[in-house]
């Protein structure tokens, strides 16, 4: 659990008070709320960005193909990578 300490002006500090927004609970909402609304502006501007680039929609089958491309190039990476440590294919020896 992680402790917080915030300096608000008395003003507010008592209308939060108030209104119920300073318990933990209340203000873990408020948090959870702010991050929410956050990603999805995030996810608007990457939408509007795609749009304003040009960038086609794909098609399931196509992100399905670019998915395993890209795990199949990981997959050769590890390997490679593993090649070099002298581990042999599946050996997780070394990692956490």
């Amino acid at each position: 659990m992680t402790v917080i300490q915030i300096k608000l002006p008395d003003e507010v500090a008592q209308r939060a008070r108030s209104a119920g927004l300073l318990s933990d609970s209340a203000i873990q909402q408020l948090l959870e709320d702010a991050m929410r609304r956050r990603a999805g502006r995030a996810l608007m501007n990457a939408a509007r960005d795609i749009q304003e680039a040009g960038i086609l929609p794909m098609s399931m089958e196509e992100i399905d193909a670019e998915v395993k491309a890209l795990r199949a190039e990981r997959r050769t990476r590890e390997t490679a990578h593993n090649q070099l440590q002298g581990r042999e294919p599946g050996d997780d020896a070394g990692r956490p």
